[in-house]
């Protein structure tokens, strides 16, 4: 009688980065799977010997890593590609993205919008995504369909959107969402001001009592934050009532207010600086970066890595950032911050994680975690020094080369080919909506 434990899943792969600890690369290193979660990692020889395995992936020349978490993005807006890009954000949201998403975006739209954006952050190696859109019920359902892990926000504004009327309907048909998903394992929610629809001292406030009450996360953009500012004293499109108060900072401003905790996320490094940074880092809140978006955009500012891994990347809009693609993400951040390949690592794995409330589930390969794991073809650079496997993965490889996506131990891309979802008709979509979306940009 064998007296071997039971695994239904093994993967052995030339390269291991558990991500913790830090600046760790094993060679000739295995995971085991059982139930969707980790089990056990090590030696790949000894793992076969410790267990019974149902099925076994052997891939000779691959990196394995925890699944990428995107901290932040706008995946409906897959079907927006095309637009003009053109900064200071402020003034590409209010003149260019909002007016034609105010008339494009529905239910459908974000639904179709949010598959499509799915389905490319799969193939890109992105298992966990938080974002923002303004029919959030059809985000969440989307992601839950394709099994993966979502952190998905809850506008709420002043003025009317496609979603809400008002701050107190925003708020109400928030509430009722989170109490369809409090008790859902892999769809979490946030809350999300939206500066662009008008954001009050009032309304603010209104947030962070209500996300008290629920232990809820509160995003918010500083960029946006500082534009709509800037541009107050104009109007900026908002009835007087609706317009975000004037600070010096941003940061002050909301740390006035009292948002500022843990579980408070400032979105868009290139808005904080020196003092902003230690403001984050005192009151123990976190910080995402989207550097291709944030430098399309006009901002300057190098990705700030806070203690406790509590920066993330995120793309934005794949509008702005031309992809859905967070090792893009992490190349960029490294080369303009002058970050350790090993960090942007980090922050695009267990510091997204940690962002979103979530590093105990994800984020790094350790016994207990969710078996949310991908694997990277690196070919000839798979014979590189272990010192430099991180290197060649944010230097040399591309989204092009993640091979195998498992969420939860399930299969979900093989061969860099989508298992979960079906490829041809999700390519029919964005000529569905293009005619509609020309036909507003052009109005």
């Amino acid at each position: 009688m064998s007296t071997r434990e039971s695994a239904e899943l093994l993967i052995e792969a030339r390269w291991l980065l558990p991500i913790a600890p830090a600046n760790t690369a094993l060679a000739d290193h295995a995971v085991a799977v059982s139930a969707g979660r980790i089990v056990a990692v090590g030696p790949s020889a000894a793992l076969r010997a410790r267990f019974e395995i149902r099925e076994r992936v052997v891939r000779e020349r691959h990196a394995l890593l925890p699944g990428l978490v995107n901290a932040h993005t706008r995946a409906c807006h897959t079907l927006l590609r095309g637009l003009p890009v053109r900064g200071p954000r402020w003034r590409w949201l209010t003149e260019t993205l909002a007016p034609v998403e105010e008339r494009c975006v529905s239910a459908d739209f974000v639904r179709d919008g949010t598959r499509l954006g799915v389905a490319e952050m799969l193939r890109g190696g992105i298992t966990c995504f938080a974002d923002l859109s303004l029919f959030p019920e059809e985000a969440a359902r989307a992601a839950a369909a394709a099994h993966v892990r979502a952190a998905i926000g809850l506008p709420v504004a002043d003025a009317p959107t496609p979603w809400a009327e008002s701050a107190t309907a925003h708020l109400a048909r928030a509430e009722r969402l989170w109490d369809e998903y409090r008790a859902d394992s892999r769809i979490g929610l946030y809350f999300a001001p939206l500066t662009v629809h008008g954001m009050s001292e009032a309304l603010l406030t209104r947030v962070r009592r209500v996300a008290d009450e629920l232990d809820a996360r509160v995003a918010v953009h500083l960029a946006e934050l500082t534009g709509a500012a800037e541009t107050a004293d104009a109007g900026a499109g908002v009835q007087d009532g609706a317009r975000a108060p004037r600070y010096e900072r941003p940061l002050r401003q909301l740390h006035a207010l009292g948002l500022l905790r843990p579980g408070f996320t400032a979105i868009g490094a290139g808005s904080c600086e020196g003092a902003d940074l230690e403001l984050l880092a005192r009151h123990g809140a976190s910080l995402i970066a989207c550097p291709q978006a944030d430098l399309r955009l006009g901002a300057r500012s190098p990705v700030a890595s806070l203690e406790g891994n509590r920066t993330g990347l995120g793309t934005d809009s794949p509008v702005a950032a031309g992809a859905l693609d967070l090792l893009a993400e992490a190349r960029a951040g490294a080369l303009h911050s002058g970050l350790a390949a090993g960090e942007v690592l980090r922050m695009a794995t267990l510091g997204g994680a940690t962002v979103l409330g979530l590093q105990a589930q994800i984020g790094s390969i350790e016994p207990g975690k969710a078996a949310d794991l991908i694997c990277i073809d690196l070919g000839a650079l798979s014979g590189q020094p272990a010192a430099a496997i991180a290197d060649a993965i944010v230097f040399g490889a591309t989204r092009a080369q993640v091979s195998d996506v498992w969420t939860a131990g399930r299969l979900a891309v093989s061969g860099a080919r989508l298992v979960v979802l079906d490829e041809e008709e999700l390519a029919a979509l964005p000529a569905r909506w293009a005619q509609r979306v020309r036909m507003e940009a052009a109005a």
